[in-house]
């Protein structure tokens, strides 16, 4: 079972909506989830439709059957600090720190430190414990993380870092780090759409996940709209059928039928240029030997019943449990 669920995608696929209803989904029967946000765009708080989530874990679902989700909006400057006390117990010199701009100067220009404190964060929270019970905080972290084209470098910061800093509590920490994120308990999975740029910046994604040893778990196809005709309809759809279709609205009653072939005709084509190019798309991702789940496209946009909606299907698909 893989505690920590990365979800990734290009822009525009939904990866935010997919990452909460994957942390619903993984929170029933009594389950705690914990959904980080790391991008700084509280675009959490904007499904669940609460104020800006503050850099503390707080409750925000409660999930059929019980299990409640958590939701935490890392603040790097933040993150930061904590590491100074837990670390080097600056405290209040570390408080100082940031009044000279230090912290900021750290994390907006020093190459990496962001990252490491983002991903250093979530894999905190992946190996923390109750200490009353000495059972997992959380049952699963889900990370709402950076699109496709930085995935990889985002995950595998850690090891860079370990790399220049051979020996202390940064070198320590960034191991750390990184024997969760390349470990059985860590799973990226891509979301993407049957459009060929999200198909294809999902297989290099997928390419450089594997490269860098990082665990890919499954790709997850967003709103995917449904076949409203047959194969045979879909097959016909591409000849001109006008006459025929037109005695056959005339015969049925229907007025102005001679009006009313040419936009029937021409949305049909469109679906059926659609269902092909998807066709394709179905067979591109077949051929990156990953796990693929199809999750429906929400008439009514991404509120919160939709989120509910995508969790039954993630949770009857079985992603990520």
């Amino acid at each position: 079972m893989s505690r920590l669920q990365v979800v990734s995608g290009k822009g525009g696929t939904g990866k935010t909506t997919v990452a909460a209803a994957l942390a619903l989904a993984l929170a029933e029967e009594g389950k705690r989830t914990l959904l980080v946000e790391v991008e700084g765009r509280q675009g959490i708080a904007q499904l669940f439709g609460t104020e800006a989530l503050p850099y503390e874990e707080r409750k925000i679902a409660v999930a059929p059957g019980g299990g409640e989700v958590y939701a935490l909006a890392i603040d790097a400057e933040k993150a930061l600090l904590d590491y100074l006390q837990m670390f080097y117990k600056l405290g209040s010199a570390g408080r100082a720190l940031k009044k000279l701009g230090a912290i900021d100067f750290a994390t907006t220009v020093a190459p990496g430190v962001r990252d490491v404190l983002l991903t250093g964060k979530a894999c905190e929270a992946v190996r923390r414990r109750d200490r009353r019970t000495g059972e997992p905080a959380y049952h699963h972290v889900i990370m709402d993380a950076p699109p496709t084209g930085r995935i990889t470098r985002f995950l595998n910061v850690n090891d860079e870092v370990a790399g220049l800093a051979r020996i202390g509590p940064i070198h320590n920490q960034a191991q750390a780090v990184m024997r969760v994120l390349k470990s059985p308990q860590t799973a990226v999975h891509l979301v993407t759409l049957l459009e060929e740029m999200p198909v294809q910046e999902t297989a290099d994604g997928i390419a450089e996940l594997r490269d860098a040893d990082l665990p890919v778990g499954g790709v997850l196809v967003n709103m995917v709209r449904p076949h409203v005709l047959d194969e045979d309809a879909v097959r016909a759809a591409g000849g001109d059928h006008r006459e025929e279709i037109t005695r056959a609205l005339t015969a049925a009653g229907l007025p102005g039928a001679e009006k009313l072939v040419g936009p029937l005709l021409a949305e049909a084509a469109e679906h059926a240029q659609r269902v092909a190019l998807e066709r394709e798309q179905r067979e591109t991702l077949a051929k990156l030997r990953v796990p693929t789940y199809e999750l429906p496209f929400l008439g009514e946009g991404a509120d919160i019943a939709g989120i509910y909606q995508l969790a039954r299907k993630l949770r009857k698909l079985g992603v990520g449990a």
